[in-house]
C-alpha cells in the first residue's frame, strides 16, 4: 500500500539546490522516522513520485522548496505528529483518504470489519442493500462500503461537525455514482436517523469509541495528543458507546439484518452478552489477524 496516492510521474521538479539529491532526503527520513517504508512515503509525496520514479530519480538533485518541505514535514514527526497527518492523507481498503486530526486515523484492524460488512451483504437483494455506518469519522467504512458493493446505499453518521467536515471531503473523492449513494448526516448514533427509516437497513457497522477515561492519559502520544478524545474515550467504563450502538440495532435493522462493531479485546464479554439481552438471534466475536477480539457479529 502507498498511502500518499503517489502521482506516477518518474521525472523530479526541476530548479534544484546544489549538492542535496533526493536519495539525501530519504537518508535524513529514515533517520528520523526510524521506519524505511515511512520515509519512502514521505520523500515520494514531497518529491510527486511514484515508488520507482523515485528509484530513477533518486540521485537527481532536489529543488530547494522541497528540502524546505521535507525540513518541516521532518520538524512535524519530531515533534510527535504522526506520519499520517504530516502526510495528509492514508490508505485504507485499497483507497487514499484525506487524513487530519479531525477524525481518527484509518487503521488496518477495521479492513477487517468492512470485509464482513460486504459478507453481510453479498447475496442479499440488490433492491434493498441499505447500510449505517455510525461514528464514520473520515468516511473509511463508508466509502469502502460503496465503492466494493455497486448496489449499496450508506447512511453515515457522526455527532462531530468536525469529523463531518472531513467525511465530506472524502466523499467528494469518490467517483459520482458512488457519491450518489453515500449520504452524511451529523448526529448521536441512531438520533440521526428519521422515524420512517426505522426497520430498513440490512446492516449496521461501527467502530465507536471504546476506551475508558482512564485510560487516556496512557496512551501514546502520537495517539492521544493528535486524535480526538470524543473518538477514543467512550465513557467512564469504556462501554457506554458499544451498550448504545448494540441496544439500538434491533429498532434500526430490518429481518433479516447484522450489525457488526469493532472493540476492544477486553470487551468482547460484554458486548455478546449486551447483543443478547437485546435480542439477537446469534452474537459472535471474531478475531483480527493476530488473533485477538476485534468484532461483534450480532444478527437478528
Amino acid at each position: 500500500m502507498t498511502p500518499a496516492g503517489a502521482p506516477s510521474s518518474t521525472r523530479p521538479p526541476t530548479g534544484s539546490a546544489a549538492g542535496v539529491t533526493w536519495r539525501s532526503l530519504l537518508d535524513r527520513a529514515r533517520a528520523t522516522t526510524a521506519s524505511a517504508p515511512a520515509a519512502r512515503w514521505l520523500v515520494e509525496e514531497i518529491a510527486g513520485l511514484s515508488a520507482s520514479g523515485l528509484v530513477a530519480a533518486l540521485d537527481a538533485p532536489a529543488p530547494q522548496p522541497a528540502i524546505e518541505q521535507m525540513d518541516r514535514a521532518l520538524g512535524r514527526l519530531a515533534d510527535g505528529e504522526p506520519l499520517q497527518h504530516v502526510l495528509g492523507r492514508w490508505g485504507f481498503y485499497g483507497l487514499t483518504l484525506r487524513c487530519d486530526a479531525r477524525a481518527l486515523i484509518p487503521r488496518p484492524e477495521t479492513e477487517l470489519l468492512v470485509e464482513l460488512a460486504l459478507a453481510e451483504l453479498d447475496g442479499r437483494d440488490p433492491r434493498a442493500r441499505r447500510a449505517l455506518d455510525l461514528g464514520t469519522g473520515s468516511l473509511a467504512i463508508a466509502a469502502a462500503l460503496v465503492v466494493a458493493d455497486e448496489m449499496v446505499e450508506v447512511v453515515a453518521v457522526d455527532r462531530s461537525a468536525r469529523a463531518l467536515e472531513l467525511a465530506a471531503e472524502n466523499r467528494e473523492l469518490l467517483a459520482p455514482a458512488q457519491r450518489r449513494r453515500l449520504e452524511l448526516r451529523e448526529g448521536s448514533w441512531y438520533g440521526a436517523l428519521f422515524p420512517a427509516e426505522l426497520g430498513s437497513y440490512t446492516l449496521i457497522a461501527a467502530n465507536p469509541p471504546y476506551l475508558a477515561a482512564d485510560e487516556w492519559a496512557g496512551l501514546d502520544p502520537v495517539v492521544r495528543d493528535h486524535d480526538p478524545y470524543d473518538a477514543l474515550v467512550a465513557g467512564p467504563s469504556g462501554l457506554e458507546a458499544l451498550t448504545a450502538v448494540i441496544a439500538g440495532a434491533p429498532d434500526a435493522l430490518g429481518r433479516p439484518g447484522a450489525l457488526l462493531v469493532e472493540l476492544a479485546p477486553a470487551q468482547a464479554e460484554d458486548a455478546e452478552r449486551l447483543a443478547r439481552a437485546a435480542g439477537a438471534v446469534e452474537a459472535a466475536i471474531l478475531a483480527d489477524l493476530a488473533g485477538r477480539p476485534r468484532v461483534l457479529r450480532a444478527r437478528w
